[in-house]
């Protein structure tokens, strides 16, 4: 008599990164797709998108970073259920080419938050003290600050700011303003209104069809005498044209990120000592936050596919 053997295919969760996680952080993903009897496959520091491209082929899940999930990945991935970004913004993903494979899309809200928050808070500190070059700069008690989105980032950057006696407005037209107000921010109507205000503004939002190159000369242009833009969000939001024209019509503005605008050459060699980027995406650059993403995007893998739970789900 033939005995029939029924072959077990473990879940395989890919963890693909372009900037690995933390050993830590590694070590835990790891081991809490281990106690869901899940497979962890790592895919670190690789050399070209080719090699994710066919390491995706027959996984399960997905986890990334900075990484692109472009629509060649989507469609490589023959078993792939849920891609989940550790951070907060997805923009790297491709959701028109993961919904239309009814792939489930996710972020990781809040890890990073509190690294992102810190950042924003010691750069402007560091544009405050020109840059700590041994001049005279100015201090952030009694300055205006305008929060630009009020998110997990941008309440924290409030309170952080309340430490150092900012005055704190926001604008955020999906947040309500007694929710704004009840954190002791106060809430503004229009992005006109808060750049009009606020010495030093952070910016917070996304890159979308709506953000992109949304702020330009006509909010720049408004912020006060010894106006300080700060970006931890992302790149695209900037109209980098209106950004140069901003900075040759007032010697006073200043601008910092985390992220290098395209026009990073032109405004280094022109405007050196009002701006200032850091090598690369810091946000999420602390042991915490790396931990924190890594395990709460292994976690969603769980609750989805042994509980069917799109808490986070994004598209």
């Amino acid at each position: 008599m033939l005995i029939e053997k029924k072959l077990f295919i473990m879940t395989k969760v890919l963890v693909a990164t372009v900037k690995p996680f933390a050993k830590a952080a590694v070590d835990s993903i790891k081991k809490v797709c281990k106690n869901a009897g899940y497979e962890c496959i790592l895919l670190e520091k690789y050399a070209d998108q080719s090699e994710f491209i066919k390491t995706v082929e027959d996984v399960d899940a997905l986890i990334i970073r900075s990484d692109k999930a472009t629509r060649e990945v989507i469609d490589s991935a023959k078993n792939l259920k849920i891609i989940v970004r550790a951070g907060a913004g997805y923009d790297n993903i491709d959701l028109e080419a993961a919904t239309a494979k009814n792939i489930v899309v996710m972020n990781t809200p809040g890890q990073n938050s509190n690294a992102v928050a810190e950042l924003a808070l010691g750069l402007m500190v560091y544009m405050a003290r020109n840059k700590l070059n041994g001049t005279a700069g100015t201090e952030l008690k009694g300055k205006k600050l305008g929060i630009h989105a009020f998110g997990h980032v941008g309440s924290l950057v409030g309170e952080i700011a309340k430490g150092f006696g900012m005055e704190i407005y926001a604008f955020d037209p999906f947040v309500a303003k007694e929710k704004i107000e009840s954190y002791g921010v106060k809430a503004v109507d229009t992005e006109e209104e808060l750049y009009s205000l606020c010495q030093y503004i952070s910016l917070h939002i996304p890159a979308n069809e709506h953000t992109r190159n949304s702020i330009n000369y006509n909010l720049l242009s408004r912020m006060p005498k010894g106006a300080t833009l700060l970006n931890t969000a992302r790149k695209e939001v900037i109209d980098e044209n209106d950004l140069v024209k901003v900075f040759n019509d007032r010697g006073d503005f200043k601008y910092v990120s985390d992220i290098a605008p395209d026009c990073k050459a032109e405004l280094e060699s022109d405007f050196g000592n009002r701006c200032f980027f850091t090598p690369k995406k810091m946000g999420a650059q602390t042991a915490e936050a790396n931990i924190n993403a890594g395990i709460a995007a292994a976690q969603q893998i769980i609750n989805f596919l042994k509980k069917g739970d799109t808490t986070f789900k994004v598209n």
